[in-house]
């Protein structure tokens, strides 16, 4: 904004500066010309020719001219026929061009005056040639006629160049100090503009960083103070409805974790029957045992959604903690699998590193581990591959442990890629309802980022879906 203002600024000295120039330099050298056209037409005028013509009183006669000349003394040539006379002691003046010697000697016509500003060897002159002419009669309303002689006067234009050098160097001397002054209002505009843009940028930056009760003090009546005024109304609006979604998120919360809470107890009853109604359904009619294996099954599903709902309603409370301890993380893989009877050679192969102790929660090590392989069972193909490495490329000492889950299945479409760890997403919409509870991926997320770590699904090129788990040491 500043260079903007003084480049106005400058382009307004320079225009102004430069027409002041014009226009004092054409009256300057007009008033000059204009005198001396005159009195150089009116000392011509007032020759008496007499013909032929005698070379020392021609040249006394001009002579008497540049001693008269206005506004200052002149170098006076005549020219007649072959004949060169002049007021100097050279008869013939270089400055005198081709052009105004043929304007001169035009014989069309009235002869008339000509001039003409001419620089030679950087110095500036005037010259001017008026044809002599005489009079045939008396009567002066018959037009004079030409005498064949032209008086030729050259006068030096140094003063006048010198005052339009003055004016030149007065117009810069005048523009320098115009800009100095123009800078003072260009950088109280600039700092006018720019402060409530900074103070615009913090408050966005302060949003930015979660603060909503953000405001910005608006004052004025211009476009900047409006913007002001839309910003608050729009962070107002902003906190409302943020507040606003935050107490329906805790509200939801707090429903999922007492529902949750709720159904564990009567739960907890219903497994305890569905226990005794599995053990004595071999006595029942073949309906009946199909009904009470139903009920179980289903109980049993209802129960490990309740205990999903209650861990994912602990991590969104932020209440899910880490109880660590060192561990060999092949011997977590091998009990995990050990413990949900994984332990088929067909089904699932375990390619574990020895020797890679980390700090984790077995716990929840555990479920993450058991919800990925649980998952490719259900979902993909066996065999499913669990590997168990240290990523050390950084060549730093501390590397990364890698869990990586495959399988051979179908993979995963790449429209589903990037959900898969959304809560209940289903693949195909018209799968009313999952095998598992529909949490496990998004609690597995959960679980690695309490561990600090990351992880990613993907399709393996040869087919299968991959899950990489990255836990830093």
């Amino acid at each position: 904004m500043v260079f903007a203002f003084l480049l106005v600024a400058a382009v307004g000295c320079g225009t102004t500066a430069a027409l002041t120039y014009r226009a004092a330099r054409s009256a300057i050298l007009e008033q000059t010309q204009n005198t001396a056209v005159s009195a150089f037409r009116e000392q011509v005028d007032a020759l008496n020719i007499a013909l032929p013509l005698d070379e020392e009183g021609l040249r006394d006669t001009l002579q008497n001219i540049a001693r008269q000349g206005k506004p200052r003394t002149w170098r006076v040539y005549a020219e007649y026929g072959t004949l060169r006379v002049s007021s100097t002691d050279r008869p013939v003046s270089s400055v005198l061009t081709p052009e105004l010697r043929a304007r001169a000697h035009n014989r069309q016509g009235t002869p008339h005056t000509a001039f003409q500003r001419v620089v030679k060897n950087g110095t500036p002159y005037l010259t001017m040639a008026v044809p002599a002419v005489f009079r045939t009669h008396a009567d002066k309303t018959i037009d004079p006629q030409p005498s064949g002689l032209v008086v030729y006067a050259v006068m030096e234009l140094r003063e006048e160049e010198a005052n339009v050098e003055a004016m030149v160097t007065a117009a810069r001397d005048g523009a320098l100090p115009a800009l100095a002054i123009a800078l003072v209002p260009a950088l109280l505009a600039a700092r006018g503009v720019l402060r409530p843009v900074r103070e615009l940028r913090h408050a966005a930056h302060s949003m930015g960083r979660g603060r909503l009760d953000t405001r910005i003090h608006a004052k004025g009546s211009d476009e900047l103070s409006d913007l002001a005024r839309t910003f608050n109304e729009s962070a107002a609006e902003l906190e409302r409805s943020v507040a606003e979604l935050r107490r329906a998120e805790a509200r939801a919360r707090r429903f999922a974790s007492d529902v949750s809470h709720e159904l564990r107890t009567p739960l907890a009853g219903m497994l305890a029957v569905t226990e005794v109604l599995d053990e004595d359904a071999g006595a029942l009619d073949s309906d009946t045992a199909r009904a009470v294996r139903l009920i179980s099954a289903e109980t049993v599903k209802l129960a490990v959604l309740v205990e999903d709902l209650m861990e994912i309603s602990r991590f969104d409370a932020r209440a899910a903690e880490l109880h660590t301890d060192e561990v060999d993380v092949a011997d977590c893989v091998r009990k995990t699998l050990a413990s949900r009877h994984w332990t088929d050679p067909e089904q699932v192969h375990a390619a574990l590193g020895e020797g890679i102790r980390a700090r984790l929660d077995p716990r929840r090590f555990d479920v993450v581990v058991a919800n990925l392989v649980g998952n490719a069972l259900r979902h993909g193909k066996p065999l499913v591959t669990v590997r168990v490495y240290v990523d050390d490329e950084a060549g730093e000492g501390a590397g990364t442990l890698v869990v990586q889950v495959s399988d051979r299945g179908p993979g995963i479409h790449p429209d589903v890629l990037p959900h898969v760890f959304e809560r209940f997403y289903k693949a195909d919409p018209a799968r009313a309802r999952s095998a598992g509870s529909g949490l496990g991926l998004a609690i597995t997320q959960e679980n690695v980022r309490l561990h600090g770590g990351t992880v990613e699904a993907a399709n393996h090129p040869a087919g299968g879906a991959v899950f990489t788990i990255r836990i830093p040491l």
